[in-house]
């Protein structure tokens, strides 16, 4: 058999195996893994890497606020830069602004998401428990093929209160759906946050000592407690301290269940880079806060255990010099009114690559589970997605893992002029990014139009477990 595509004499390392093959590759699916392939198009692929394409499931990508500005990086920009980095299929969210039906935002979103480059999937946001969204809404987003839910305990326009999120949470359930939390203690905040402006302590620091771990901590616990009442299901997003993974663990031993996930810059950066001079110490503002030193080194022990086990992005991208960014409110804003967020789509994979892989705290299997193949399983995707083998979609990424690269903003195309890791050097780099069969990056340049993405609706809500 001839196939279009033969990728041959790569090192195929998926989450559960590293062998050596070629792979066959017809249309938009895998179709043979095996030796001696024949293809009309044959890649080389000696000495690299062919592993699934990332799967980035938290991304911010033009995203409505409550105040109806838009998030800058829009679907065509933020694919672009999510393929350049390895990442062929995104997660990202639906707004559920005031005045507004669920149902309304998460179609009209969909459509947004017709300029993508990539496949993506959907997560709704909710921000309040009014009948029409408990009653029906949230079914409906269901029927839709929604990946799951998000709540934010914190922040003024979304956070829900404990009576509200037990109404999501028991309206996720008789849906079958997963409940992300972002876990942050609102009013301790709003009161730290008005000491310290009261203070006079306006810097891009003191946004990390308004939100100290022991908030996250307690919001994380108290989310959890709540989904043990009802026995739902839920996700702890952005974990970024031993601590609060550490009451996970708890939680997951007495039954509770919850998952996790992390990001790279809580396992690579630090909060000393807020300390930044002037306004570059903004660059790094998000939330949870960046940690300690010993918080990020403490990190790694428990993706090795699997209390978290997804490394996404969290991509929320802000200009830094334009008007519309961090800077919207001027450079001599104080911190709590500096946008919340750090671009890392394209980074996401390199970083942690470099990270985990050279610096040896994580396997290369390992690294496949957690940017691929748990998301792709956690949001109802696997096994189209997240997984190398015959029947699947053809989203590979050929990864050099000596190449060392200098990581420049200009390397990626999106709208956000700025990476937290500008001048870092990383070792391991995607040579070649194939989506649903088509070459989409090759030797560093985007070949993949605007448009060629799909809607991937959720196709089994139940998450996976990981033990």
């Amino acid at each position: 058999m001839t196939f279009d595509t033969v990728i041959r004499g790569g090192t195929i390392v998926t989450a559960a195996d590293t062998f050596r093959a070629d792979i066959g590759i017809s249309g938009e699916t895998i179709r043979a893994l095996g030796h001696g392939l024949s293809g009309r198009r044959e890649i080389d692929a000696e000495g690299l890497l062919v592993m699934p394409g990332g799967i980035d499931g938290h991304c911010h990508i033009e995203q409505e606020e409550a105040d109806g500005t838009v998030h800058e990086d829009d679907f065509a920009s933020a694919t672009a830069t999510a393929l350049l980095g390895g990442t062929t299929s995104v997660v990202s969210f639906a707004s559920h602004v005031p005045g507004r039906d669920i149902v309304e935002q998460f179609d009209a979103y969909r459509r947004r998401g017709e300029a993508s480059r990539i496949d993506f999937a959907i997560h709704q946001i909710i921000t309040r428990a009014d009948t029409r969204t408990i009653d029906s809404g949230i079914a409906e987003v269901a029927q839709r093929g929604v990946a799951g839910l998000k709540v934010f305990l914190t922040y003024d326009d979304f956070h829900l209160g404990d009576k509200d999120f037990l109404k999501v949470l028991g309206a996720a359930r008789r849906s079958g759906l997963i409940v992300s939390v972002h876990c942050e203690n609102y009013d301790a905040i709003r009161h730290l946050v008005d000491s310290h402006l009261a203070e006079g302590r306006t810097e891009p620091y003191a946004h990390a000592t308004s939100r100290p771990r022991a908030l996250e901590r307690e919001a994380t616990y108290r989310a959890m407690s709540l989904a043990e009442l009802l026995g739902a299901e839920i996700q702890i997003f952005h974990v970024s301290c031993p601590e609060v993974a550490e009451e996970i663990a708890r939680a997951r031993a007495r039954g509770v269940r919850v998952t996790a996930e992390t990001c790279p810059h809580y396992l690579t950066l630090t909060e000393d880079s807020l300390k930044a001079p002037g306004f570059e110490g903004a660059k790094y503002i998000c939330s949870p806060p960046l940690r300690s030193e010993e918080d990020r080194n403490g990190l790694w022990r428990y993706l090795r255990d699997g209390t978290i086990d997804i490394i996404s992005s969290d991509h929320c991208g802000y200009t830094f010099e334009g008007t519309t960014g961090k800077a919207r409110n001027g450079r001599d804003a104080p911190f709590s009114v500096i946008p919340n967020g750090m671009p890392g789509l394209g980074t996401r994979m390199p970083v942690l690559f470099d990270a985990a892989i050279r610096n040896g705290q994580l396997g290369l299997n390992d690294f496949v589970r957690l940017t691929s193949t748990t998301p792709a399983q956690r949001y109802g995707l696997y096994p189209r997605k997240g997984t190398i083998a015959p029947g699947n979609d053809a989203d590979l990424v050929l990864w050099n893992p000596d190449r060392k690269i200098t990581i420049r903003n200009n390397l990626f195309k999106g709208n956000i002029d700025y990476t937290p890791y500008e001048g870092q050097q990383v070792q391991g780099w995607p040579d070649t990014v194939i989506a649903r069969g088509q070459i989409a990056v090759h030797h560093g340049k985007l070949t993949r139009a605007p448009g060629a993405g799909r809607y991937l609706a959720s196709s089994d809500r139940r998450p996976v477990m990981s033990h």
